[in-house]
């Protein structure tokens, strides 16, 4: 069994794995906008990883400039059930 904190670990893995369930499909330039803080290169790099992982698919258009779309995959979906009971554990203690 992989280890969870490596596939959702850190703080810009969770994030975007958020934005993807919640929000829907988003380009990479959204996902940089969305995300206070993150580099170019950290947002490829995670990206590629939760790619890697299974929990984020990558599609890329034929058009000039290319289009590149990503989304969460039914794996990461998986997860709104965490990501609403972490949400609702930090709300009782805030």
């Amino acid at each position: 069994m992989p280890d969870i904190a490596k596939l959702i670990g850190g703080k810009w893995k969770l994030i975007i794995l958020q934005i993807l369930i919640f929000k829907g499909t988003k380009r990479f330039s959204e996902l940089r906008r969305m995300i206070e803080g993150v580099t170019q290169t950290m947002l490829t790099n995670q990206l590629r990883a939760l790619e890697k992982d299974g929990l984020v698919s990558r599609k890329v258009y034929a058009e000039v400039p290319p289009r590149v779309e990503y989304s969460a995959t039914q794996r990461a979906m998986d997860l709104q059930d965490m990501f609403h009971a972490m949400h609702e554990w930090w709300t009782k203690g805030a």
